[in-house]
């Protein structure tokens, strides 16, 4: 027996007695005026007293923490402040700088944003500008300004019908389903207000997301939610039903996932409600599996064909993929197979590594995919050395939540620029990382919707539409100070990262590739390996 087990045995019994003398002196006593007022708290006292003998005998005898067996009542105070500890941290620990993947800078910045506070910064920096990695941009002695028709980016190619013009930044992936009805209403009144886009995550197309009319991105996941037969192949009517909706602007076919590269999901049966099942065309409470795969295609040449149906099965409508980038010969297979067939995507929209709003397996989300900046930086440079950088726009989807993160991708090779977690955090959102046990206390990330209601969908969508016209500001604001009147002459050797000693840009720390080059002999060797890798018929 420990010392706190036996201290918790002779507690207990001294209690015991403590609390029958006093029960028998106040029913012995039960008019004296001293006593009545004295009984509340007396059997408070009793109460606790039970209480606490209840829960150490659950300890010892029941519960399976080894903790709790050798330190009976005591242990659960650990438990309790374990299951605070993020929010003591957050509030009370952590400094401006510290805490992920958004740090109280950051959030306080998107907070002060969305409701049109001073968004200022007093005293200088905190950061550390000699750091290594740390990035930063070069002004210009001639500062210029910015022309308001220079934020937005016209998507669809020769092979398109239906042109989309699309804001600088626009909502990323997120599903309906994986956030509230509440919190899709209220980002689809904000695009709708703001003039930006909300793409519909692999959930397909809910009524939330019709709701105000907002631009919409439909992205068609492995599962074929919403276009879909029972057995999991790809609907054509049903697509094309889906995609001839006024609000669908652009079709995105999403192959991974920058939080779960090639990583499947199953939508347990549980969850699968009337509603849900409706919205993406699966049986009323019956399990339903995403596969790692597309079930519709295998080859890169496959995947051109499948963006190419989906193009003309939506009537022209700017169609594209997006993906997490991993072996860099197989995003070179696909680039090589557009060669070939002569099918080009109209975008293609690259997730980084670093993760979103979705939960993912803790080896998925640290230890595989390329980060965003990095994996952009590629795409470009692979585009350009194939001759064909002009025929599709980039969208970056990374961690962005300040005008300079829009730069960096910008800068970088990307047109416009996808955010969801920023987007979370003007609506509400807290981090509390909650999102995968549908208790977020916000009531964003859940699809309780008890929880939900504390979502004022008015109010909200003022604050997220003010959030990304103060983004948007902020990046052409640094445009200007840099001297460019255009966000599209922002360029690679405009984006400095500290390496040591010294302050190197892209183009020096990557090798860059003058168009055309990957199509000659004089192949640079950062490239040379994978391209001769790639086939256009296999990944």
């Amino acid at each position: 027996m420990t010392p706190v087990v036996r201290f918790y045995w002779i507690s207990s019994l001294l209690w015991l007695f403590l609390g029958i003398a006093i029960l028998f002196h106040l029913a012995g006593n039960t008019l004296a005026p001293t006593s009545i007022g004295a009984h509340p708290l007396a059997l408070s006292f009793v109460l606790l007293g039970l209480l606490y003998f209840l829960i150490g005998l659950h300890d010892i005898y029941i519960s399976n923490s080894n903790l709790r067996r050798n330190y009976p009542v005591f242990a659960n105070l650990r438990y309790l402040f374990e299951s605070i500890r993020p929010e003591i941290r957050q509030y009370f620990i952590a400094s401006n700088l510290e805490e992920a993947p958004f740090n109280r800078e950051a959030r306080d910045l998107i907070y002060r944003r969305a409701k049109k506070l001073n968004d200022t910064l007093p005293f200088g920096t905190e950061h550390n500008l000699m750091q290594s990695g740390h990035l930063t941009v070069f002004h210009s002695i001639k500062a210029t300004h910015v022309p308001e028709d220079k934020t937005r980016v016209l998507f669809g190619g020769e092979q398109c019908l239906q042109p989309y013009s699309a804001s600088l930044l626009n909502i990323s992936g997120m599903s309906f389903g994986a956030l509230s009805a509440n919190a899709i209403t209220t980002l689809n009144k904000a695009a709708a207000m703001g003039g930006f886009a909300h793409n519909t995550g692999e959930g397909s197309i809910s009524p939330y997301h019709r709701t105000h009319g907002g631009d919409l991105i439909w992205q068609i996941g492995t599962g074929y939610f919403g276009c879909r037969n029972l057995d999991g192949s790809f609907n054509d009517e049903a697509f094309r039903k889906g995609a001839s909706d006024k609000t669908v602007k652009m079709i995105e076919i999403k192959i991974s996932q920058g939080a779960k590269p090639s990583h499947g999901g199953v939508l347990p049966g549980a969850k699968v409600t009337e509603e849900i099942a409706a919205i993406r065309l699966v049986e009323v409470g019956k399990t339903v599996a995403s596969p790692a795969n597309h079930p519709e295609f295998s080859t890169p040449v496959g995947l051109l064909e499948f963006v190419k149906r989906l193009r003309d099965l939506s009537g022209g409508k700017p169609t594209g993929f997006k993906l997490c980038i991993g072996r860099r010969s197989e995003f070179m297979s696909i680039v090589k197979a557009m060669l070939s067939t002569g099918i080009y995507p109209d975008f293609i929209t690259i997730d980084g590594a670093e993760g979103g709003t979705g939960a993912a397996p803790v080896e998925f989300s640290n230890r595989i995919g390329t980060p965003c900046l990095e994996a952009t930086y590629f795409v470009n440079q692979v585009l350009i050395g194939a001759g064909i950088r002009d025929r599709m726009r980039i969208i970056s989807a990374g961690k962005t939540a300040t005008g300079f993160d829009l730069l960096t991708k910008i800068a970088l090779g990307a047109d416009t620029v996808n955010s969801a977690r920023a987007m979370m955090l003007a609506l509400g959102c807290v981090q509390s990382k909650a999102c995968n046990t549908n208790n977020c206390p916000t009531g964003i990330a859940t699809t309780d919707p008890a929880r939900a209601k504390a979502i004022n969908i008015d109010e909200k969508s003022h604050r997220v539409r003010n959030f990304h016209e103060g983004t948007v500001n902020a990046f052409l604001e640094l445009c200007g100070a840099i001297g460019y009147d255009d966000p599209s002459k922002l360029k690679p050797t405009d984006l400095f990262q500290r390496v040591g000693n010294e302050q190197k840009h892209f183009d020096q720390i990557y090798t860059p590739l003058s168009s055309g080059q990957l199509l000659t002999t004089s192949i640079p060797e950062a490239y040379a390996q994978d391209w001769e890798k790639a086939s256009a018929e296999s990944f």
